[in-house]
């Protein structure tokens, strides 16, 4: 039989009741709730936004609205967006956009010359990684979902 010292043990012991004080804090009421669950409701645009803005395009509603979102002007007088400035090997830095739950081809730098604002119900944008890992490699520089006006709706 072995015998150990209260010595050898006491650290462990310490060891062990500091780990679990500090699961219980994080785990308290007072936490604040995980950015997942507040992030949708911030990155949303909807048709009476739009509407309060005529005349501008895609890219000029996106322009201000969402923290990480950026809109520039291109040398050729289009829009370049990019969402958290960052880039991925395969695309580049250009975000996906799916229109109507269609992922579409945007023109050069990123430009959706094609889609009318009018037509736009909403527009949301998806930045975090667990909110774009349903598309994939292809959502690693975010993602824009719109969803245009339905008839009957």
């Amino acid at each position: 039989m072995t015998s150990f010292s209260m010595r050898a043990l006491l650290p462990f012991g310490l060891f062990m009741g500091l780990g679990s004080g500090c699961a219980h804090r994080n785990t308290s009421a007072s936490a604040a709730p995980p950015p997942a669950s507040t992030s949708a409701a911030n990155s949303t645009v909807t048709a009476e936004d739009i509407a309060k803005a005529p005349g501008q395009s895609v890219e000029q509603v996106l322009m201000g609205r969402f923290p990480g979102v950026e809109v520039s002007r291109t040398p050729d007088g289009g829009f370049a967006v990019r969402i958290r400035g960052g880039s991925s090997i395969r695309s580049g830095n250009t975000p996906l956009y799916v229109l109507d739950g269609v992922v579409i081809d945007p023109g050069p730098h990123g430009s959706l010359t094609g889609v009318n604002p009018n037509d736009i119900d909403s527009i949301q944008v998806l930045k975090e990684p667990a909110e774009t890992a349903l598309y994939g490699v292809r959502g690693s520089n975010g993602v824009i979902l719109i969803k245009t006006k339905q008839p009957g709706r």
